[in-house]
This record gives C-alpha cells, structure tokens and sequence, in this order.
C-alpha cells in the first residue's frame, strides 16, 4: 500500500565527491538523471550513470519510465559506492547467454535468431512466457496475467538488487512514471510525497500487451511510456522550481531518414513514436520559462504600493529566475540494428551501448557547456550531442 509523505519544501543537501567535481557545475543547482523507456537500449543509461560516477557527480534526483524506471531504481536504491556494480549485475543477469549472445557480433548475420529466443523463452532474471494468454485472445484472465510475459523473475532481480529503505532516503529524490489503465492518466510516483516499493518499479515497466498490469494500492497501472516515454517535463512542472543540470537520457531518435524499406518503415516510426514529443516538450518550456523572467522583471519595475497588493503578489509569483540546462544525451545507432534494436539483449551490443554511454558524458565534461554565460532572460537552455559520433565497440 503506498503511504503518504509530507512534501519536503527545502532540498536535501548534498555532498560532492571532490572539489573539480562541484567547479564542473553550475552554482547552486541539482543535478537531474531523465532515463526514458526503451528495453535493452537502457544499457547506455547505465554507462551515462558510470560516467557522471567517474566525474564525481552523484544525481540529486533521478527520474525514469519502463527501463529507465529499473536503472533508476537501481542507482537511488544503492549506495553511491556500490551503484555501478548492481547496474552491471543486472545487466549481465538479463543478458542473453550462449550462441545468442554473440550472434549480433558475428559478420552479416541477422538478430533473427536472438531475437526469437527472447521471444520464445525470455530473458532470466526479468520475464518468462505466460502461456495462458498465448492460447486465445479472448480467454479470460486475471487482470495480473493480461499479458504474454510475467516478469516474477524480474521482482526475484530487483529484490536481490535493490535496497528499499535506501528508495526512499530523499537523497536521491526519484520520480517513475506509470498510466493508470482504468482513467488513462499519467502517474508519477515520487519518493518525495510517497513511499515506493518495488510495486512502483513494475507498473512503471508494464508494457502492454508483453506484460500485465501492476497494482498498486486499489489501481492498475501500465508502463508510462506508452503515454509519455520521455518524463522530462516532470522537471520543468516541479514545485518550487529550482536551477537545475538536466541530463536527460534518450534511447530512441526523433530525427532520421526516410525509410526505403518496410523494416525501414517499422524502425522509423517506433524512433518517433517512443522519442515521445521531447523537442515539443522542450520548446514549450522554453517559452514558458522566458515568460517567467519576463514576468520577474516586470515585477522589480511596479510601485512599491502597487506591489503591495495581493492580487499583484499573486501574478508576480508566477515569476522567477531559475535556469535549467537540458543536456541531451542520445543512444548512437549501432551497424545494422533494426526495428528490434530495443529487444537485443546480446552481451556485445549491451556493452557496445553501455561503453558510448560513458564515453558521451566525458565528452560532455570535456566541454562543460553549461558553465557557458548565458541571456538573463533564457530560462532553458538546450545542450546537443555531436552529431555523427562514432560508437565504441565492446572491448570484450
């Protein structure tokens, strides 16, 4: 049963691991992980979390939906020191073994195989075939079995993984995002205002229709991303608003050529279904955010007498002077991956993805963008990747 917290007005302090560590952000601000959903692809989020580790950079809050939910969980219900080994022990427990592991690294040879072992069997530690839904579309079943996997095994996985007291520390602060199934309505979860449990975890990662649905309290819910993979605006919405250092995490890629065949076809349009409005997103708040410095301005420009009044109050306090810096950090595309990018769970590409994580944060603490001046009216300022970086092949 999920239980109430009161919300905490003030941010939990922090530590920094080291003084280059604090010089390599911008003045009092958070730090902020945005994992989106995206299935194997998730392993590129881990290597991003080893290289803000590897920095000294330690989130202030993470936030994530589906698998970006599971990595989440795993980095906030974990001691700093401890972190990157329950990310690698649960990549290497899901990834697939024997022939199929190696079967995407092998010259011309297609994933078809690997993938319709996932198909077939699952993946250990994280889902098995439910054969009950597998016998007719329109046999009964118990809402908890309204999908073609069970992922018991995935409970068993974080429960090893995962220590619960520590989810809900409030240092790090997580959000996950999940769809009620009976309203429609987006959920997110916050350890801020809430107790989470590993309930929380799996209805954020209950993609339908390969997985059922998970309850929590006296309601069903699904994986967020069917409604939004992206829960970066659960940042630009935060009450109180505070600066913030945003590296938001993308697994799929909302630009791309246009397809010349019908895989082409599938490919494309599950980058721009699953990218999830992320530049709309984007440009929204930052119109929003310029609209609140102007509105601070503004303010500092009345009467005093006229500031006085209530009602101004009111309309000034919509004002503010807090600057977020959006760090995109994109999954690059792998040679040859395809619509089933997002099941391959192959040893080599986890640690191909997971290695260009790592490498994408060094780059970006190379520049260190963010410390840039910026327009004092510019309250959302976007970093973009380098565009054509080559990935870093496993060096296993």
């Amino acid at each position: 049963m999920t239980k109430s917290k009161p919300r905490q007005s003030v941010p939990v302090p922090r530590a920094r691991d080291s003084v280059s560590a604090t010089a390599a952000l911008p003045d009092d601000c958070q730090v902020v992980l945005v994992l989106q959903g995206g299935g194997a692809l998730g392993a590129y989020q881990a290597g991003v979390y080893e290289g803000l580790h590897e920095a000294g950079i330690e989130p202030d809050w993470v936030i994530g939906t589906s698998i970006g939910a599971i990595n989440a969980s795993l980095i906030v219900g974990n001691r700093p020191g401890q972190r990157v080994e329950r990310l690698r022990t649960f990549w290497q427990t899901v990834a697939l073994k024997g022939l199929a592991s190696l079967w995407p690294a092998l010259p011309g040879q297609p994933t078809a195989w690997s993938n319709f072992q996932t198909m077939s069997q699952g993946l250990p530690g994280f889902f098995a075939p439910n054969h009950q839904a597998w016998i007719h579309p329109q046999l009964p079943l118990d809402e908890d079995a309204t999908g073609y996997y069970q992922t018991t095994a995935l409970r068993e996985t974080l429960a090893s993984l995962v220590e619960p007291d520590r989810l809900n520390a409030g240092a790090p602060r997580m959000t996950l995002g999940a769809v009620n199934v009976r309203t429609g309505a987006m959920r997110y979860f916050d350890s801020r205002d809430e107790t989470l449990e590993l309930a929380h975890i799996l209805a954020s990662g209950a993609l339908p229709p390969a997985f059922p649905p998970v309850r929590v309290g006296d309601e069903w819910y699904w994986d967020g991303g069917i409604y939004s993979n992206t829960p970066v605006e659960a940042v630009f919405d935060d009450h109180p608003r505070r600066n913030s250092l945003v590296f938001a995490v993308q697994l799929w890629h909302p630009d791309g050529d246009s397809p010349r065949t019908m895989s082409q076809v599938t490919t494309r349009q599950k980058d721009i279904q699953y990218a999830s409005r992320v530049d709309s997103h984007v440009q929204r708040q930052a119109q929003i955010h310029r609209l609140r410095h102007i509105v601070r301005e503004l303010g500092k420009e009345l009467p005093a007498a006229a500031r006085a009044r209530p009602e101004i109050q009111e309309m000034v306090r919509y004002g503010c002077g807090t600057v977020m810096h959006l760090v995109n950090l994109v999954v690059p595309r792998l040679p040859g991956e395809d619509y089933s990018k997002d099941m391959d769970f192959s040893r080599t590409s986890i640690e191909s993805r997971w290695n260009a994580g790592i490498q994408d944060v060094r780059s970006a603490f190379a520049k260190r963008a963010w410390l840039q001046p910026v327009d004092a009216m510019q309250g959302l300022v976007v970093h973009e990747p380098d565009p054509g970086r080559p990935i870093e092949k496993s060096m296993d």
